[in-house]
């Protein structure tokens, strides 16, 4: 199964074991969804559901990964099974919570799980049937995990790796902030001493949609010279870099590692080194 799904596609799936998630976040962003939401879609919330936010970011960034016994709980009350098919989608043309929760329920062991192509506003526009207020669904029953299925780096890897130039890291934010020019986000700008560029964005065509697997395949294997393995892939707190290992994944490469802790943790680290570019 391919890790992106078209509106066209998503309205001829079969409902009966379907499960959609919407993961759009921001602010207001229940009442956004209590308000209009593709027809039968469950909420599932980024700072709460998909992410355990601590007090001192500085150790595992802005949105660290829940203990994936919380996170089970998580799936057993959005009513998801292990036989589910699950499509989500948010509303920043999936680069943002969709591809996180993506790279969550995979890493947890789902293998039917896609995100949907250009998101809310693709679905709208494609005639996808929307509607309001609450969905109507029972809990599941728990699945028991102990550890998450996909490779995650910490700080001290992502630093060994690089010292050793056994590993590229790619940084996926917007280049004026790895070249250091602003940050609106975090506390300092700039970027991990040897880290490259590839924005997230540049995954996607001029409509907001993914570039096919074949242009992705060609993009990639073009900037990483022909060597996409041992790859770490970081953003600003790990959950834009998700959409990169999605257009990877979805592009047939080997599902690289995730620095969850990304550049918010980084540059919150006493003592870390920052390269700007200006």
């Amino acid at each position: 199964m391919q890790s992106i799904i078209s509106p066209s596609e998503l309205k001829n799936l079969p409902t009966e074991n379907l499960i959609i998630l919407d993961a759009r976040a921001g602010k207001d962003v229940y009442q956004n969804y209590m308000n209009k939401h593709i027809k039968g879609a469950r909420f599932i919330d980024l700072d709460k559901d998909l992410a355990e936010i601590g007090e001192n970011a500085a150790f595992g960034g802005r949105h660290p990964l829940p203990e994936i016994k919380k996170f089970a709980e998580t799936i057993s009350n959005l009513g998801i099974s292990e036989n589910n098919h699950i499509v989500v989608y948010d509303d920043k043309n999936g680069s943002n919570a969709a591809a996180r929760a993506w790279w969550m329920l995979k890493a947890f062991g789902f293998e039917n799980v896609q995100v949907l192509d250009g998101g809310f506003q693709n679905a709208e526009k494609e005639g996808v049937e929307f509607s309001s207020g609450e969905e109507s669904f029972e809990k599941a029953d728990l699945i028991h995990k102990e550890s998450w299925l996909l490779p995650v780096s910490d700080l001290e890897t992502v630093e060994n790796e690089l010292t050793k130039q056994s590993s590229t890291v790619i940084d996926v934010r917007d280049s004026y902030r790895y070249r250091g020019e602003s940050e609106p986000i975090d506390l300092v700008a700039g970027h991990i001493p040897g880290a490259i560029n590839i924005p997230f964005s540049e995954n996607l065509d001029e409509k907001g949609n993914f570039l096919s697997p074949e242009i992705l395949r060609e993009k990639y294997s073009k900037l990483l010279e022909g060597k996409p393995e041992n790859l770490i892939i970081h953003c600003g707190s790990g959950v834009t870099a998700c959409h990169t290992i999605l257009a990877l994944d979805y592009a047939g490469f080997k599902i690289p590692n995730l620095y969850v802790g990304s550049w918010s943790e980084w540059s919150r680290r006493e003592g870390k080194e920052i390269a700007t570019e200006l």
